[in-house]
């Protein structure tokens, strides 16, 4: 599908660009794309007037806060200090606004929805890592909440790449519109 407008009331919704996230490898874009075009992105949001919202995942180094359902893989691996710090080329705009989260998702257990409905958002433009959890969560969410969710493709990426290709062939178009980061930079200074 093509991507069809950027409502003028839309937000930039950022998954994950922190610094223990974007040090491990991944496709089918590097983590460093993924960080340049979400900042080409964030510019340009900044500049029409529109909200940036920079979603961080961080847990206590026990991992208390975090979800308690049993996996096959077990809790996390302790994190690095500065694990879950925003990276620069993102951080340090006073206007944005940041989420911390404990699970995939950006809505559960966060004020993300209060802080876009009480600025009228109606439109979110996700990107982020990884492609197939926080961002796939975060757009399913979106969509249960009612927002138009606009996904940019060449701005996420994942550790696994059958894992991206899956999400953004066959789940996003259910769930909103997938663009460019240059589709979406056209309409935004439209």
């Amino acid at each position: 599908m093509t991507l069809s407008t950027i409502d003028p009331t839309s937000a930039l919704v950022v998954i994950d660009l922190q610094r223990g996230i974007v040090a491990a490898p991944t496709v089918p874009h590097t983590a460093a794309e993924v960080v340049e075009r979400t900042a080409r992105l964030a510019d340009a949001f900044r500049a029409a007037g529109r909200l940036v919202v920079l979603v961080r995942v961080s847990r206590a180094a026990d991992g208390a806060d975090g979800a308690h359902g049993r996996t096959e893989r077990g809790p996390a691996a302790a994190r690095a200090e500065g694990w879950d710090v925003i990276v620069d080329e993102l951080a340090g705009h006073p206007q944005d606004v940041v989420v911390t989260k404990r699970n995939w998702g950006a809505f559960y257990g966060t004020d993300l929805d209060l802080q876009l409905r009480r600025r009228g958002i109606t439109q979110v433009v996700l990107t982020g890592i990884a492609t197939s959890m926080g961002v796939e969560s975060t757009a399913r969410a979106a969509h249960e909440h009612g927002y138009h969710v606009t996904l940019v493709t060449d701005a996420m990426a994942d550790m696994v790449g059958t894992s991206h290709e899956r999400a953004v062939e066959a789940i996003f178009p259910r769930l909103g519109e997938t663009g460019t980061t240059d589709e979406v930079l056209a309409l935004v200074g439209a």
